[in-house]
Order: C-alpha cells, then sequence, then structure tokens
C-alpha cells in the first residue's frame, strides 16, 4: 500500500461527523463559574478521586467504561479559588445554563433542526478520570437537520448541549493529573447522519458546520475549542469512531488513513481465514530470555518482571504489514499491550532486533511450538502487566482472523490512529435525576447573521474590499468589529487596526495578548476625535501592552504622541523643506516622497499623515 488513494463507491465508504464545539458564555452549563482558562500554577488546593463502573437501568456494564476500570487508577484534580462544590461532586448541579440554552437553539436554527419541547438531562458514563462525578451529562436540544454540501446534503441527526471535560494535565504511572478550569465548559455536540461518501466530502462538511457555529459569535476559538470526531466504515469493515480531530484540514487525511486500514485488515482477515489461521496459548517465555542483552527485556528482568508470549499460528509476514503509514498489524497488537500498562510488544516479523538474537528467536519458536509460517509476540514487564498485555494481544490477534473490529481509535498527528477503547454501547447513557427538565422555546431566539452573508454585507456597506472582508469576518475579532462601526469608528481603519496593526505588532514581539477590546476601542476612539494621529496607533498599543494599566489617554502621553497644532505641523514642515531647499528646488513635487518621510518622522507620529502631506505640498509649491 504506497498511495492511499481508492475507489471509496466500490468499497462502499460511509462516514458521519460529531463536532464538539465549546460555548463562549459567562458561566459554565450546571453552575455560575466563569469559563476562563486557568494556568496549573495557579491552583489553590487538590483532591483525589477513585471511579467504578456503575449499571445501567437494565443492569447492563458498558464495554468501554468496564476495559478502562481494568487498569486501577487515581485522578487528582488542580482546584482553583473558582472551583466550586459543583465542579468537584460535592453538591448537585444547577439548571441547566440559560445564555448555553439560547445559543444551542441558535445553532439548531442555523442548522435547519427542529428544538424538542423539553431538554432532558442524560448521565454518560466516563471513568477516564475526565469528569469527577464519573459521568458525563448531555441533554439533546434539536433533532433532524441538514447542511449542504458539493456532493450532496448530509443530514444532521442531533445537536447535544453538554459539559466539557476536565483538561487533561499530566499522564503518570498510577493516574492522571486533570485542572478543573475547563470542566462544566458549555459544550454543543452536533452529529451528521453517515451520508458522507468521500474525505473531500468529509472535510467541506466540518468546515460547513465550523462556519455555522462561528456565526453565532458565541463560541470559543483557538486550540482544542472544536474537535472533530469522524465516524468511519467500508462494506466488509466495520464502524470506527475516530476521536480527537483539532484541525479541519486533517480530516480528509484521517478517513482516507482508516479507509486504507480497514481495506488491509479485510485482506489479513482473509489471507489468514485462507490458511486457517489460529490464536494459540499464553506461555511464560522467560527462560529463553534469561541471558538476553536485549535492553528492553533486561530490564524488566532485572526489576523482577518476566516475559510472556503467544504463538499466533499461520500470521507469518502478516503481523509487520502496513496498515497506515509506519504503522502495521504489530502496531495494532501492541495499542492493546499499551492499554494494559505494558510499553509495547515485540513479535517475529522483526525480530532479531533491538538486541535480540537470532538464536533467541529460535528458542522462543520452539518454546511455544511455532514453526516458520508462525509468528510469536512476546511482552516484557512486571508479572502482573505482561500477563494482562498478552491477553490482551492474543485477544486482538483473534479477532484479525474473524472481522475488522468496531472500536474508538484516536488521532494522531500525522492522520494516522491509535486504539483506544471498545465501541461505547448503549448501556452507558442513563437519565439524570438530580437536574429538573427545562422547556425550550425557540420562538424568542434570534437567527444569527451568517459569516458568509457577514462577507458580503462588509463589502457593500463599508467598501472593504473581499478579502480584507473576509478576514474581518471569520477572525476572532470580529464582534469587536461590528462594536467599533456601531459606534462611528470608520470601518476600513477598524477593520485595519484590528486585522493587520496587530497583526504587525505580534511580529515585533507585542504582547498583544494584554490588549482588552476596551483597550482597542479606547484607541480607535482616540484617533477618529482627532487627538490621535493613525501613524502613532502601533506606539500607543504598544506602550499599554507593556503596562495594561494604562488609559488609552496615558499611554498617548507616556509614548510622547500627544497631538500638536495646524501652527506646529507646519512650523516642523517648513524646517524640513528648508533643510531640503536644493533638492526641492531642483526636483519641484518630485522631492515629495523623500521629504515626506522625513516629515513624518519629525512629527513622530504627532499628526495625521493626511494632514501632513496636504502642508508639504503646500510648501514645497511655494519653494519650486
Amino acid at each position: 500500500m504506497t498511495d492511499y488513494d481508492y475507489d471509496y463507491e466500490d468499497l462502499g465508504l460511509v462516514a458521519g461527523l460529531e463536532i464538539h464545539q465549546q460555548l463562549d458564555t459567562e458561566t459554565k452549563l450546571f453552575c455560575g463559574c466563569p469559563t476562563d482558562l486557568r494556568e496549573p500554577d495557579e491552583a489553590a488546593r487538590t483532591f483525589t478521586r477513585f471511579l467504578h463502573p456503575t449499571k445501567s437501568e437494565l443492569g447492563e456494564l458498558d464495554d468501554a467504561a468496564l476495559e478502562e476500570s481494568r487498569v486501577e487508577r487515581e485522578f487528582e484534580y488542580l482546584a482553583y479559588d473558582s472551583t466550586c462544590l459543583v465542579e468537584e461532586d460535592d453538591e448537585p448541579p444547577h439548571e441547566l445554563d440559560h445564555e448555553a440554552r439560547t445559543v444551542a437553539m441558535q445553532i439548531a436554527e442555523l442548522l435547519d433542526m427542529n428544538v424538542v419541547d423539553e431538554a432532558h438531562v442524560m448521565r454518560k458514563l466516563v471513568i477516564d478520570g475526565s469528569n469527577t462525578s464519573g459521568f458525563q451529562r448531555s441533554s439533546l436540544i434539536a433533532q433532524e437537520g441538514e447542511i449542504q454540501t458539493s456532493e450532496g446534503p448530509v443530514s444532521v441527526v442531533d445537536l447535544m448541549l453538554e459539559e466539557e471535560s476536565a483538561q487533561r494535565v499530566e499522564e503518570r504511572d498510577d493516574g492522571v493529573l486533570y485542572s478543573l478550569d475547563r470542566l462544566g465548559i458549555p459544550l454543543v455536540e452536533i452529529g451528521t447522519g453517515p451520508d458522507i461518501s468521500s474525505p473531500e466530502q468529509a472535510r467541506e462538511a466540518a468546515q460547513t458546520i465550523g462556519m455555522l457555529l462561528r456565526s453565532t459569535g458565541k463560541v470559543k476559538r483557538g486550540l482544542g475549542t472544536i474537535r472533530q470526531d469522524v465516524n468511519v466504515s467500508i462494506a466488509d469493515g466495520a464502524r470506527v469512531e475516530i476521536k480527537g480531530v483539532q484541525a479541519l484540514d486533517q480530516i480528509d487525511e484521517i478517513v482516507r488513513f482508516e479507509v486504507g486500514r480497514q481495506a488491509e485488515l479485510v485482506e489479513i482477515r482473509d489471507e489468514l481465514q485462507s490458511r486457517d489461521a489460529s490464536v494459540g496459548d499464553v506461555t511464560d517465555v522467560t527462560d529463553v530470555f534469561e541471558d538476553s542483552d536485549s535492553g528492553v527485556i533486561r530490564g524488566a528482568l532485572d526489576a523482577g518482571g518476566k516475559v510472556t508470549a503467544v504463538p499466533l499460528y499461520g500470521f507469518d509476514g502478516l503481523v509487520g504489514r502496513e496498515l497506515q503509514p509506519d504503522r502495521r498489524l504489530g502496531t495494532e497488537l501492541s495499542d492493546h499491550a499499551k492499554r494494559h500498562g505494558a510499553g509495547g510488544i515485540f513479535h517475529t516479523d522483526e525480530l532479531p532486533a533491538y538486541g535480540v538474537t537470532e538464536a533467541e528467536v529460535e528458542s522462543l519458536r520452539d518454546a511455544v511450538d511455532a514453526g516458520p509460517e508462525d509468528a510469536v509476540a512476546i511482552v516484557a514487564d512486571d508479572p502482573e502487566t505482561a500477563d494482562l498485555a498478552i491477553d490482551a494481544v492474543a485477544e486482538r490477534a483473534e479477532v484479525a482472523i474473524e472481522e475488522v473490529p468496531e472500536e474508538t481509535r484516536g488521532a494522531n498527528d500525522d492522520g494516522t490512529t491509535r486504539y483506544l477503547r471498545p465501541l461505547p454501547g448503549a448501556a452507558r447513557m442513563y437519565p439524570e435525576t438530580d437536574v429538573l427538565t427545562v422547556d425550550l422555546d425557540p420562538s424568542d431566539v434570534e437567527t444569527p447573521e451568517l459569516l458568509t452573508e457577514k462577507v458580503d454585507r462588509y463589502q457593500a456597506e463599508f467598501g472593504l474590499d473581499a478579502g480584507l472582508a473576509e478576514q474581518v469576518a471569520y477572525g476572532r475579532t470580529m464582534p469587536l468589529f461590528e462594536e467599533a462601526v456601531d459606534a462611528g469608528i470608520d470601518a476600513t481603519f477598524a477593520a485595519g487596526l484590528l486585522e493587520s496593526t496587530l497583526t504587525e505588532l505580534r511580529r515585533d514581539d507585542v504582547a498583544v495578548s494584554e490588549l482588552t477590546d476596551d483597550h482597542l476601542l479606547a484607541v480607535m476612539h482616540l484617533v477618529e476625535d482627532g487627538d490621535l494621529a493613525k501613524e502613532g496607533v502601533n506606539d500607543v498599543l504598544a506602550t499599554i501592552a507593556e503596562n495594561p494599566s494604562l488609559t488609552a489617554e496615558e499611554a498617548v502621553e507616556e509614548a510622547g504622541l500627544s497631538g500638536v497644532s495646524e501652527d506646529e505641523v507646519r512650523e516642523a514642515i517648513a524646517e524640513v523643506v528648508e533643510r531640503n531647499s536644493d533638492q526641492v528646488e531642483e526636483q519641484g513635487m518630485g522631492a515629495f516622497s523623500a521629504l515626506m518621510g522625513e516629515a513624518m518622522g519629525a512629527l513622530r507620529g504627532k499628526a495625521d499623515g493626511e494632514i501632513v502631506s496636504d502642508v508639504l505640498r503646500e510648501e514645497i509649491q511655494k519653494r519650486a
């Protein structure tokens, strides 16, 4: 497999999306705490939890939760001065946040969905520590919508309003450290139908939904605030949910690679069945490696560990077969071993290597009765981990003979994926009894203007060119731009400051993040009122960024950019012309460009460029 290019129709590709987007509300979904993110070193205290799976109303245990519980882990949480008892799971949740409900209904309107009459909160079992309660609260808001793509319509099945999970700060040998600042931020989950039939359509659908979400002006921006999950299957494969796709431009590649992985697994399955392949019994092969020079094996044995092995009869050459770029069937087996605490596996398709000798490989084959047509996988670790990990490898190998497994996978940065856990089932959902139902009335909800419509309006109403109009409409500062023009600020100036000036300042290592909306608006008003020349804006903003406690007026004084009178402008320009009298007499207006730069430098941004230009032309004409 080299080009990862397929006939998707022939393979029967079916895909769907789940878009998770944080809402930019004042407070969290089930309490009055702010939705601002904090730094871990700001934590006021910590506490710990151990989480265990619970049965559904029908007495069933979810497979994903059960597998998670097999690894005993302690979860520590960073709590802040803004952390409340709801976030710690020491107080019942409050009513669904009103602002979050309103924004969710706006999104439903943009997706052409039907809002439900009542919002009922459900619990979704999650015991990976990302929620202190051991479950995530979720509520259905709307159903049965649709978006359009160039390859046809894509249905939108449901829109859920959920609480965001805690932020993972640190992985530890015995657990995970989480931060509670993110826990409880309102989050919408938008699920499409299985109507997507190509990688390109998956990307286009995600981009369209992303545009609609940003059109509300009430979604958070930045890394981690939006995540895409992709469900992918082919006709002979299985439904696989790929979690945590951060970048829109990665979606088509992830779909392409997953199609390739499933296609390869189907071919491997067929080949294994034709070979009458099977998985043998797990065996302790520590004796084979008691004198090994392999660093991994030696380290495990010296720490009191052991080496376990499983023979894979008929698997020779297939364990090392590539499924995705630099990922093989052996990588899939290793992922399952890692889920149980092992560092990974070795297998005979890649041995001798890693310090394992040819003689040890032959002894290993003899120990488990494996012939040349067979493969062997081994795990070296502490006794408990080695046993759990090799059993997981054996189970995954048995599945490879029968089918492509349904499972949840995680997205890697290179577009490939890794095994996370079994696909969750209905047993993970049950009613939340601590939150009352809420009536939903979308009739009073205002439908937001689409970003595409804003681009057209900015061009028609404000005279912005198409590129700048799109930058502003799709940019993070769009709400501030609209506030500025509503306050009478020139639209072209406001757009240029927010998109170009701030970018220039970032390149000059100015701490733009220190500039608040109020700072920016105040500086715009100074220019609009004639109290600050446009040429002085960069210096004033840099001054404020260095000392955010300054007012805009104080920053003008600090930067030495207090305005000058017209007489002072004429005096300064007259001096410039006098110093360059010979050039003016020889070139006339041809000297204008050179003298303009000198005049602006002499005035150091204290005077508007247009005024300087007009006065300079007058002075040159007098001398010419």
